[in-house]
Order: structure tokens, then C-alpha cells, then sequence
């Protein structure tokens, strides 16, 4: 039988795929050793345990003709070293006549001690010639016409810039590089008070005389200032933008009638109410001049 590789569903033999996956069946033959059915890329036999790799191709030993060396001596002239001064007494052994001929000149060596044949790429002859004569120089005269001369005007230089017409860029005015300040005010709406914002400050406390935190803006002069605390909010600037915060008063701080609580900062923008106290009756309007 068969097994399914996939489901392991056992098929006849002969079957092409499986009988409850459907799934192609791996081709089968037979153990050369025990007969058994095993699957064609098998490399054991399952049963016996047999190569079935082994039993493919039988080996085949190529017999290999033995090379047999003849007893034949081989002579080799001797070498003989060439003679410097025979080749300089060959004509035109430094190649410098000026013949055109493109061959090579034959070597008088003998030929058993040339190793590399001679470079078949032609040679250009160099030919020995006098060195060149210099050039005389030869002074461009004016021509002179029938008529009479003319003579040519030199050219006219550019002349030099005077100091009273380079002029420097004129330098940019102040309106256009200073930056318009903003300054920021609390208007009092149970009073119709304007308290201007301290310049330069960074952070700007809000409430009544006391020995820890002076206020910078004091309120106790106001109506209803006993609802305030001696250290009730803060107002931080930051650059352009102006932050209020809470710092632990009794009766709360809100914006816009909306609870700031303790340790939040709420970011003013022209037109929100700051109420110290419950019951609107400390209000203040921010705004920006």
C-alpha cells in the first residue's frame, strides 16, 4: 500500500492520489534486495534497510593504456652565448637608418637558444635627425598705405571709480527691524479698573500682602477681596504667550466659568475671564494692547 504523504490515508498500490485528500501519490517500485514497494526517490529501503541508490548505474572500471617511454636519447646542442661586440658589427644593428622595411632584423643567434619568437608588431625606426633650429622671430611691421597714416589711438582704459559714487547700502531704519511690543492687561469688571501687566516679568503673583510671596499684583483693595487668597494664581510668560495657574488658593481659580485646577495652567487669550473665587465676584478680563 501507499501512505498519503499529507494525511497519512493508507491507498492500494497502484494509486495515483489519495483517496480521502486527493493529493498526487508519489511514484513506487521495488526493493532489488527484498521486493518490497518503496518510493522512487528513496534512498533506503524501509524493510531491509538496503541503498537503493547503489543499485542504479553498476560501476564500470575504464582500463587506462600505460604510457611506455622509448629508450631514445635525445640530443641537445650545447648553447652557445652570443658575442656582444659580433652584434655591433652587424649593419645597422642599432636600427637607426631609415629604411621602411616593417620585418624585424633576423637575430644571429642560433635557433636552439631562441625561447620567445620575435614580436611581430612593427617597429617604427627611429632615425637620428639635427635638432631643430629656433624660429626667428619676425617683428609685425605696420602697414603703411598710400594715403596718409593714421595712427592707432591706444585703448581707453576704464577710469577708476571716484568715492563720491560708491555709495554703501543704505542701512535698514529701525521701524522695519524692531519688533512692536505687546503688553498685556487685566481689566477689573466690578470696578472698570485697568492693571497693567509688569514688563520683564516672568512670573507674576496674584494676591494680597503677605510675609512669604508678595503680590505683584495686590487685590485687597478691591471689593469683595476677602473671597481671594494672600497667595492665590500665578501668570507666567513664556515668549509671547501668557499662562494662569492655580497655586493652592482656598476658594479656586476659573476660567471662563470652568474650575482651574490646582497644579493645570490654562493659556489666556484676549477676551477670558479670570474669576479668583467662587461666585463671579472677582473677575478679571485679559486682554492685549
Amino acid at each position: 500500500m501507499i501512505v498519503c504523504p499529507n494525511c497519512n490515508h493508507p491507498n492500494p498500490d497502484g494509486a495515483v492520489q489519495c483517496e480521502a485528500c486527493y493529493t498526487p501519490l508519489p511514484a513506487t517500485t521495488n526493493c532489488p534486495s527484498c521486493g518490497t514497494t518503496v518510493q522512487a526517490d528513496a534512498a533506503f529501503c524501509g524493510q531491509c534497510g538496503y541503498n537503493l541508490h547503489s543499485a542504479g548505474v553498476p560501476h564500470v572500471h575504464t582500463t587506462v593504456a600505460t604510457t611506455v617511454t622509448p629508450d631514445i636519447a635525445v640530443e641537445v646542442p650545447a648553447l652557445v652565448p652570443p658575442d656582444p661586440l659580433l652584434e655591433l658589427l652587424q649593419p645597422d644593428a642599432l636600427g637607426i637608418s631609415g629604411s621602411t622595411n616593417s620585418h624585424p632584423p633576423e637575430s644571429s643567434l642560433p635557433p636552439t637558444e631562441m625561447a620567445v619568437p620575435p614580436d611581430p608588431t612593427p617597429q617604427v625606426p627611429v632615425t637620428v635627425s639635427s635638432p631643430p633650429e629656433p624660429a626667428s622671430t619676425v617683428v609685425a611691421q605696420p602697414v603703411v598705405s598710400g594715403q596718409s597714416s593714421i595712427p592707432t589711438p591706444p585703448p581707453v582704459e576704464p577710469a577708476p571709480a571716484s568715492e563720491a559714487e560708491v555709495l554703501p547700502p543704505p542701512a535698514p531704519t529701525a521701524a522695519r527691524t524692531q519688533l512692536q511690543q505687546v503688553t498685556a492687561r487685566l481689566i477689573h469688571i466690578q470696578s472698570d479698573r485697568l492693571i497693567e501687566l509688569p514688563q520683564n516679568f516672568s512670573v507674576i503673583h496674584i494676591g494680597k500682602p503677605n510675609d512669604r510671596i508678595p503680590p505683584d499684583i495686590d487685590v485687597s483693595g478691591f471689593p469683595n477681596s476677602e473671597i481671594v487668597s494672600r497667595i492665590h494664581a500665578d501668570i507666567r510668560v513664556e515668549g509671547d504667550a501668557h499662562y494662569v495657574e492655580d497655586v493652592g488658593s482656598s476658594n479656586g481659580t476659573y476660567i471662563n466659568n470652568l474650575p482651574l485646577l490646582p497644579g493645570n495652567r490654562h493659556r489666556l487669550r484676549p477676551g477670558d475671564r479670570i474669576s479668583l473665587g467662587k461666585g463671579d465676584l472677582m473677575t478679571f478680563l485679559f486682554q492685549l494692547a
